[in-house]
């Protein structure tokens, strides 16, 4: 199968679903990652265009852990917007070029308004992707891809229709966690986070509630056209 992860900012996949998606690399299926922002602004010291490569090479050091193919769409933090035509039409061209069976992304209700638009904007392209009469520079999709929201930080508001047991993975999961070391720093700074041990207590969280040792939250947007009937293959 081909996957599709589609975060607000680099280090946001690595946080809420990293664990699944080495374990599904691992069974051979296709991993890509995609994030909209380029992480500028999310540092106290480091200047914007110098953040962002910073970002972009930890993103590409994170994915290659688990070598999936990883991708940017370029938005500055905070000027994505999800009611925006031109927007919408380069997800849409992302989802046709990335061709996804299953795609990942934020909850609609998650905690800031990036994460809050990319949901959006995934639940938008997902679907017109397959719309022929839609045009872009990538062929419409085949079919409506199975659409799962990923767990909110600390999971308020988040009720899972399923978890994934990601307790051989979890290394991993922190090891490409690991690799956004601006962001350690900046969660640290503004947050007072040290996001690897929330991470680490979190999954703990999660599996206790699934029965095992540490464990990743989804919930399946389930709607019609969709196929309902798939399960992430781990």
């Amino acid at each position: 199968m081909n996957i599709l992860a589609v975060g607000a900012h680099p280090d946001d996949i690595e946080i809420s679903c990293a664990g699944t998606l080495a374990k599904l690399k691992q069974a051979g299926h296709h991993i890509v990652l995609c994030h909209a922002c380029k992480g500028d602004k999310g540092h106290y010291h480091i200047p914007a265009d110098e953040l962002t490569e910073i970002r972009r090479q930890e993103a590409r050091e994170a994915g290659a852990l688990i070598g999936s193919e990883v991708l940017s769409l370029e938005f500055g933090d905070g000027e994505i917007i999800a009611d925006n035509q031109e927007n919408r039409m380069m997800f849409v061209d992302m989802v046709r070029y990335a061709k996804p069976d299953i795609v990942i992304t934020h909850a609609p209700n998650d905690y800031m308004p990036d994460h809050i638009a990319v949901s959006q904007l995934v639940f938008y392209a997902t679907f017109f992707a397959t719309l022929p009469n839609m045009k872009t520079s990538s062929e419409a999709a085949q079919n409506v891809s199975a659409l799962y929201y990923m767990d909110n930080l600390s999971g308020l508001g988040f009720e899972p229709t399923f978890y994934v047991d990601v307790t051989d993975h979890f290394a991993t999961k922190i090891e490409m966690l690991s690799k956004h070391q601006s962001q350690l720093v900046w969660l640290k700074e503004h947050d007072n986070v040290d996001i690897v041990d929330f991470v680490t207590t979190f999954g703990k969280t999660r599996g206790i509630q699934a029965g095992c040792t540490y464990a990743e939250a989804f919930v399946q947007h389930l709607v019609w056209t969709r196929p309902n009937a798939v399960r992430f293959p781990v």
